[in-house]
């Protein structure tokens, strides 16, 4: 795997590759008073914001794989986005998770300058594809997102490393529960990825849990949740007491990447952990 140790400060002068930030599951409602299994959702993404901004001097991009709303509600959107900005002033590229309104995301994208699609960076191509069913919690990639990811691919002359983004797990992360809303079509993605060794990563949210894999040539990484967070490895529904959380990657010109996964801590939070589900 192309992972790196992380640098030390004098390599973060240097600055050879980029910083990009994933964060992911948000849950906000269309008011700040929203609450997931008890958890006021904003104040968690608040502190997660925070976090970053304490943890990361140099960002040169942010990404949000999914689930930012409770229920699409553009003023959810909109309320994210104001959050965002209070703090961040860098690029940001998300997508739809099951519980998104892909539609309402996608004309609040336009007004907000959020891109949805594709992101050049650095020497990186970051590629977001849209996993979500309207109405259903499992994945699904659509031909049209399948084509779109093959365009780019096809088109990377250069062959630029390239990252690839989406909300749903493509491969089994060992929670039964949770696994039977996997990709339902991850197949014809893999079919896609196996052609193509300039694809180092593909990163996920859905999962609210950190998971490391390997697939031929390809890292996977899930990333923590925003707010409550999902036991790993279990069988039923099961709540964590692990905090939120987001993952920075540090992307090489040459295809080379570090990755790791930072977590809340001092806080207390106010969870239902006996909870059957949500």
């Amino acid at each position: 795997m192309d992972v790196l140790s992380p640098q030390n400060d004098t390599e973060q002068v240097k600055r050879p590759g980029v910083k990009v930030i994933q964060f992911t599951d948000c849950h906000l409602g269309p008011m700040e008073s929203e609450t997931l299994l008890g958890l006021n959702t904003d104040q968690s993404l608040e502190d997660v914001l925070q976090l970053i901004q304490q943890n990361e001097p140099q960002i040169d991009q942010l990404l949000c794989t999914g689930d930012v709303a409770s229920a699409g509600h553009t003023d959810g959107y909109y309320r994210f986005h104001q959050m965002l900005r209070r703090y961040f002033p860098q690029p940001l590229a998300w997508l739809p998770g099951n519980h998104d309104s892909a539609e309402i995301m996608a004309a609040s994208a336009k007004k907000l300058s959020i891109e949805s699609r594709l992101v050049e960076i650095g020497n990186w191509l970051i590629v977001m594809l849209d996993s979500s069913v309207p109405g259903h919690v499992h994945g699904h990639l659509e031909s049209s997102e399948l084509d779109y990811l093959s365009y780019v691919l096809s088109h990377n002359h250069d062959n630029k490393p390239v990252m690839i983004c989406l909300h749903h797990q493509p491969v089994a992360v060992g929670s039964e529960w949770v696994d039977q809303y996997i990709v339902h079509n991850a197949n014809a993605l893999f079919e896609l990825v196996d052609s193509y060794p300039q694809i180092k990563i593909i990163s996920w949210g859905h999962v609210h849990q950190e998971f490391v894999g390997k697939r031929n040539h390809v890292a996977l990484f899930a990333t923590p949740s925003t707010c409550v967070q999902f036991m790993p490895l279990c069988k039923d529904f099961t709540v964590d007491t692990q905090m939120p959380g987001y993952r920075w990657f540090d992307l090489m010109p040459d295809g080379k990447f570090a990755t790791g996964v930072n977590r809340v801590t001092d806080k207390s939070y106010v969870i239902d952990y006996k909870s059957a589900g949500y």
